[in-house]
């Protein structure tokens, strides 16, 4: 053991605890039984966990990294639901073999991501497992959130962003392809997403909304069993957008289907939207009937979900 329970909570507090005496409304932060925070309007609550070798390999990124990956899928799913984000609570175990600066690296990739959503981190639970494992628990604010459920016939449908680059960073690492500057945007995305809190914040007039953690189809999926509608999405409209080039020409150098990846890719953390006169990427239109109907498409993309 390198380290005993009260010399890490102790580094961990240093690192949350300002942020939540600077925050008016946290009234209880980190370090007492419980939290106590004040709030007037609904609570969204959601859980995202992180095993190491299934959801991260630290030898393929640094617990900053780490750090701020769980939080960025928690603060998504707040987001997907028209809310903002407010506060984290972190259940954390380790093996009792980390170095002290790696423990402090993966708070404060935490601290400093949920900070760019105006979130704080205001307690959790520490343990010893045979593994590090991180639960995440956020909780956000909304007088009108929004669900799956609320697509409508004659929809458009968008993207806040193009995804497949993070999955394209997973098939760089897996491969162990030699290093290139042409692949430093898909393994950024993939150890560290890019989250824009005002991107997000600007689909609180959809009508349906979801996070794409785990694949577009998939997502698109889940929007249409929730509303009862179909959803028609147009590869033509994909290829136009920003940033497709470049995700095309990469896939062909590491020898990926372009559609595999952004179909078929997640990890993301884009927002899946439906509605009139939405920012983002128009990919589609919701119609009549059920389930996913990918224009120009051959076969259904490469989704990964658990347990399949």
């Amino acid at each position: 053991m390198k380290f005993n329970e009260e010399q890490v909570i102790s580094e961990i507090s240093s690192i949350f605890s300002p942020l939540n005496q600077k925050n008016p409304r946290v009234i209880v932060g980190i370090g007492d039984d419980a939290a106590v925070v004040s709030t007037d309007q609904h609570s969204v609550i959601t859980t995202d966990m992180a095993i190491e070798d299934i959801h991260f390999n630290r030898g393929w990124s640094s617990a900053y990294e780490i750090g701020s990956k769980i939080t960025v899928a928690n603060l998504a799913d707040v987001y997907a639901m028209g809310a903002d984000p407010r506060y984290l609570v972190v259940a954390l175990t380790l093996t009792g073999n980390e170095d002290m600066d790696w423990i402090k690296g993966l708070a404060q990739g935490m601290a400093d991501t949920a900070a760019k959503s105006d979130a704080v981190v205001v307690g959790g639970d520490l343990s010893r497992a045979d593994k590090v494992m991180i639960s995440m628990t956020a909780i956000g604010a909304s007088r009108l959130h929004i669900t799956r459920a609320g697509a409508r016939v004659g929809d458009s449908i968008y993207l806040s962003a193009l995804p497949g680059w993070s999955r394209a960073g997973l098939e760089i690492l897996t491969k162990n392809l030699p290093e290139s500057p042409a692949y430093a945007r898909a393994l950024s995305q993939f150890k560290s997403p890019h989250l824009d809190p005002a991107v997000m914040r600007s689909f609180k007039s959809a009508h349906a909304l979801c996070d794409v953690s785990d694949s577009l189809f998939v997502q698109a999926e889940q929007i249409s069993k929730a509303s009862s509608i179909g959803l028609e999405i147009d590869t033509k409209k994909i290829e136009k957008s920003d940033g497709f080039a470049d995700l095309a020409a990469l896939a062909q150098t590491i020898g990926c289907d372009v559609w595999d990846l952004v179909l078929g890719g997640g990890e993301d953390h884009v927002l899946l939207a439906t509605g009139v006169n939405l920012p983002g990427i128009s990919i589609g239109r919701v119609i009549e009937g059920s389930g996913v109907k990918v224009l120009e498409m051959k076969k259904a993309p490469e989704s990964w979900r658990h347990f399949n």
